[in-house]
């Protein structure tokens, strides 16, 4: 399988000489779901900036599904999907005008960009909406229009920056869905998260960055496996019924609404779910007493 992204060496030096990448190397296969992590300052929305062209690099090689992003920067462009953290789009306008009007960057005449921001708009159920301006939107619905806006031109790369902060658990699974159902159909995702639970059920492989550097590269699964335990408070919006004696990890009821759950090395937080759902246990939200990707980069950074 050949690589999606290929970065070299790359480095960012602002005027002030801030060295804001320090040589990164990257790789992220062709149909992947790939998690960038890293504290706030680490250098990810750096790295995005570049891949996506906002920003000049002070040296390095960036590949984009093989086409140099120096010699072919339209191309690569036309490649890539970007959904930003931070509303960007004209909020008195219709959403789907957005969506039409981002096409036309792309090159894609009115006509194919209205039928197909209408086959976006339904698979993200916006298409009710469609001519209400964006300022009226939810902010759940606002990023499911964003998500929209980045797949019109039918990029085959998917970059997400914090596509769930802000919104409600059962949207922010209805995104995943989504995610999922692109990623199947053959889209490449790079995604930058603070929720444990998105990045675990999501993604296959991840990178951790911290001062501008990679410092960990490796599949989910694998680092996970670093970290003996993990303890998550779940908690139901109706009275829990009585909890299993028997299950493969350790949970304790902690009132009527809540519980506390501890799982070991190797325990998905997805199947633990699904186990409690087949008694009769229903958790709407989901918050770490200990984030074990958190953790882990406060044990990677700290050189333990």
């Amino acid at each position: 399988m050949s690589n999606a992204l290929t970065i070299k060496a790359l480095s960012k030096i602002y005027a002030n000489d801030f060295h804001a990448l320090k040589g990164i190397d990257l790789s992220i296969k062709e149909g992947d779901f790939f998690a960038l992590l890293g504290s706030n300052g680490a250098g990810k929305t750096t790295i995005i900036g570049i891949i996506c062209g906002l920003l000049e690099k002070t040296a390095g090689n960036i590949s984009v599904l093989g086409l140099n992003q120096d010699s072919s920067a339209y191309e690569v462009k036309r490649l890539i999907g970007l959904m930003p953290q931070e509303f960007n789009f004209n909020p008195f306008e219709p959403i789907e005008e957005i969506l039409i009007n981002q096409a036309g960057y792309h090159g894609i005449t009115r006509t194919h960009a209205k039928a197909y921001a209408e086959i976006l708009l339904k698979r993200v159920e916006l298409w009710d909406k469609r001519l209400d301006v964006a300022k009226s939107l939810s902010g759940g619905m606002k990023r499911r229009l964003m998500l929209a806006r980045a797949l019109i031109h039918k990029p085959k790369i998917l970059i997400l920056d914090e596509p769930s902060a802000g919104v409600d658990i059962e949207i922010r699974r209805s995104m995943w869905a989504f995610l999922r159902e692109l990623n199947k159909e053959g889209v490449t995702i790079i995604l930058t998260t603070h929720y444990l639970e998105e990045a675990e059920s999501l993604c296959r492989n991840i990178a951790i960055v911290d001062n501008g550097e990679v410092i960990e590269q490796t599949s989910m699964k694998r680092l996970l496996s670093k970290v003996s335990q993990q303890t998550l408070i779940l908690e139901s919006g109706k009275k829990l019924p009585k909890i299993p004696v028997k299950l493969e990890f350790s949970v304790t009821q902690l009132n009527d609404y809540s519980l506390e759950m501890v799982l070991e090395s190797g325990t998905s937080i997805t199947q633990a779910l699904q186990t409690l759902g087949e008694h009769g246990i229903s958790i709407d939200h989901i918050r770490s007493a200990q984030n074990r990707l958190e953790t882990l980069f406060l044990n990677l950074t700290s050189g333990k």
